[in-house]
């Protein structure tokens, strides 16, 4: 069984959408898939228009489907996309729970996003080859992309080719053995998908009043979950520059306009620091693999030397090792006392976000010509970006 949940603030300009886009869920073959297969779940938060309406509307026009509405008006405190989020995976895991199947999985998507045909099939078949979670391409819808500025979605796209840039290049040196290429690197909220038993081990969906699909992706990863970054369960969102939540999509393409606007280039980590941070990651894996199996004593005289590579102190990484229980909690320190001291950022500065482009691509070749790719999923070109710089477009969109 699974449980689709939608958050929405005043969405009724796409709400409708949205939901014929859920009850219009096929398999691979093209087959309805059954309404007895999974439920909808909307919480209209605090809205001014008529976005409960159509819900109700909605429900009544489609009898055989489960759609289920939340309506309620939260104190201000609590009026945040996070937790409203989180009261709707709760809800959802409390369902299955009251009737005896605590086996399913929770989906979550947005009110303004329309999931594509086969996404619940292809949320099942990422599940079947033993996902715990599996995050979704989210792409912006083509009108409202085209309508931003040129400086703006060139900008925006080339964020999306950076981030890109930088999973190729770790699956080149640290793959993940489960999350095989092709891949991308999106958990968002929009779409997103989690097993009820990993979404309880996990601890639910953490308490924050946005971020908290990010949040959930570092805690599944901390948790050592095996998480499925999938090209094939895709949904297309809205480019708006003025969200519900924020940091979010929206106060990302705001923020490239204002750049924009002043002439302004985006700054990045540079290439170097990158494959620097991604080989002494692989390193530190092996380190901690090793230390777990009780073998320290052949690795110490490594420990210092990863320490300066990661800009960190002996002592803090030592205490990481000891109290982390999974390669991905012991990044997860490691990041956090970089970004706290500020050391790694001192070291190698940021850069222009097209000569970091141009320096990834650069690297890649060169280690791709050096040794094969990673072993697993082939890359596809049909999937793969057309990563660019300068001047050029990319096949991508978020």
């Amino acid at each position: 069984m699974v449980s689709v949940v939608v958050p929405v603030r005043d969405e009724a300009a796409t709400l409708a959408k949205t939901l014929a886009a859920l009850v219009d869920q096929v398999n691979f073959e093209g087959r309805p898939i059954l309404p007895s297969h999974y439920e909808v779940i909307v919480f209209t938060n605090n809205c001014t228009d008529e976005s409960a309406a159509i819900v109700r509307q909605f429900a009544r026009q489609h009898p055989k489907h489960q759609i289920h509405l939340i309506d309620r008006h939260l104190p201000p405190k609590e009026a945040c996309i996070g937790r409203v989020r989180q009261i709707l995976m709760d809800e959802a895991y409390r369902r299955r729970c009251w009737v005896a199947q605590p086996r399913g999985i929770i989906a979550s998507t947005d009110g303004d996003s329309r999931v594509d045909r086969q996404w619940i099939a292809a949320m099942l078949y990422e599940f079947e080859q033993g996902a715990d979670a599996v995050g979704g391409r989210t792409v912006t819808q083509r009108a409202e992309r085209n309508a931003l500025d040129a400086q703006t979605r060139a900008t925006y796209l080339r964020f999306v080719g950076y981030r890109y840039l930088i999973k190729q290049l770790e699956d080149c040196l640290d793959p993940d053995p489960f999350d095989c290429p092709p891949r991308h690197y999106q958990f968002f909220g929009a779409n997103f998908a989690v097993t009820h038993e990993m979404y309880a081990l996990v601890g639910g969906l953490p308490p924050l009043p946005t971020g908290e699909d990010v949040a959930l992706h570092q805690a599944l990863l901390a948790f050592g979950a095996k998480v499925r970054h999938s090209f094939l369960m895709r949904v297309t969102t809205s480019a708006r520059q003025q969200g519900r939540a924020t940091l979010g999509l929206a106060d990302r393409l705001a923020q490239f306009q204002q750049l924009s606007q002043h002439q302004q280039v985006f700054w990045v980590e540079p290439g170097a620091a990158v494959e620097a941070k991604l080989r002494a990651r692989r390193d530190l894996r092996r380190y901690w693999r090793h230390y777990s199996a009780d073998q320290p004593a052949l690795l110490r005289p490594t420990l210092a030397s990863l320490a300066t590579r990661l800009a960190v102190p002996i002592t803090m990484l030592q205490q990481a090792i000891e109290q982390s229980s999974s390669p991905g909690e012991l990044y997860q320190q490691i990041d956090r006392h970089q970004q706290a001291a500020g050391l790694w950022q001192r070291q190698w500065g940021t850069v222009a976000i097209d000569k970091a482009i141009a320096d990834l691509r650069l690297r890649l070749y060169r280690l791709r010509h050096q040794a094969p790719v990673a072993a697993g999923r082939p890359l596809s070109l049909e999937v793969a970006p057309l990563v660019a710089y300068a001047g050029r477009s990319y096949r991508s969109s978020r």
